[in-house]
């Protein structure tokens, strides 16, 4: 169970940076250039942050901040793009309506998107003493399983949780499927990559591989990573808020189960996932990795990075590229989904 992160800002002491910050929406479309590259449409949507290089192919190869002209995060060397699938709500007539992204905490008036941490250490430690080595250009990776529908299946990935919020600050309790209550301030979904690096690959050919969860224990314990992959990195952590509270209680369905679906048909939760591809400019993560500063209250003084006001990351945007209807009220989930709690989908 993890605290209220706000309190522990007054508490913060100087240390290795613990790093928060915000993207705001870049675009919602069914492009996937990680598990689905050069093609368009994509089998699901997502939505999509970071750098306005973003496009269907995403060539390792690529210099994403020289051919970037704008981010939508707050970190303005920060080229990265973040992305996961989208939540969509079922009504009791079978029709499906898109859900939309909050601004998450301070970020209120973001255009939706993802806060993003990059953690040394867990977040209950305050110094966040370890000294981790940023991602290199071309590093990129996926945690998840689109076929999970069982709580076993979705267990071989640590900590891919939901919070039903009560409040706007939120983070407990934590669940691996989606809330069957009303949840007063919408849903959060929280997504923990690995952090232990073999050393060699920026990819692997499931996007996974390359990267391991600690030997023993977990990243927040301190377990060691396994000689396979002995580089320990800083842990890449996304929240998202998804604005559920719109719909009316009258809609969900009447046996009391979940009425929300991810864009590829799982009606579970178990098979949320996310995907991660670095660009960074220069050494600008590593510059903020070493500072003294504890979220975002000073990193970009100690690191002497330039960001951005909410006002600047909502302006970068780029077109959509996928021509079809995402939100109005849809017969079924674009690319041809249903909802369903088994690991095939009903519609080719």
């Amino acid at each position: 169970m993890r605290p209220n992160l706000l309190p522990l800002l007054a508490l913060a002491a100087p240390g290795s940076a613990i790093v928060r910050f915000h993207c705001s929406q870049l675009t919602v479309e069914r492009l996937d250039p990680l598990v689905n590259p050069g093609m368009i449409p994509s089998t699901h949507v997502h939505q999509i942050v970071g750098g306005d290089a973003f496009n269907a192919t995403m060539d390792p190869s690529r210099d994403l901040p020289a051919e970037s002209s704008c981010t939508t995060c707050q970190f303005a060397e920060d080229f990265s793009n973040y992305w996961t699938a989208v939540m969509y709500f079922k009504a009791r007539n079978g029709t499906y309506k898109r859900v939309k992204q909050l601004g998450n905490n301070q970020f209120e008036k973001a255009n939706g998107g993802l806060t993003i941490y990059y953690m040394q250490d867990a977040i209950y430690d305050q110094e966040q003493k370890s000294k981790v080595t940023a991602f290199k250009p071309g590093f990129r990776m996926f945690v998840g399983d689109i076929n999970a529908r069982t709580i076993e299946e979705a267990a071989r990935f640590r900590q891919l949780t939901y919070v039903c919020m009560d409040t706007w600050t939120s983070r407990s309790p934590e669940t691996m499927a989606f809330p069957t209550r009303k949840c007063p301030e919408g849903i959060m979904t929280s997504i923990r990559f690995p952090t232990c690096w073999d050393g060699k690959n920026l990819d692997s050919p499931d996007h996974m591989a390359h990267m391991s969860y600690p030997e023993s224990g977990t990243f927040e314990s301190g377990g060691p990573c396994p000689s396979t992959h002995p580089v320990r990195m800083a842990q890449v952590f996304y929240e998202v808020v998804w604005n559920t509270k719109e719909f009316a209680k009258e809609e969900w369905p009447e046996d009391g189960s979940s009425p929300f679906v991810w864009s590829f048909g799982d009606a579970t939760g178990y098979a949320t996932h996310g995907d991660y591809v670095f660009g960074w400019k220069d050494d600008a993560l590593q510059r903020i990795l070493d500072a003294p500063c504890w979220f975002n209250t000073n990193c970009h003084k100690e690191s002497k990075a330039k960001i951005q006001s909410i006002e600047e990351m909502n302006k970068c945007a780029t077109k959509r590229v996928v021509d079809e209807d995402i939100d109005g009220w849809l017969d079924e989930l674009p690319g041809g989904w249903h909802a369903d709690h088994g690991p095939t989908r009903s519609s080719a």
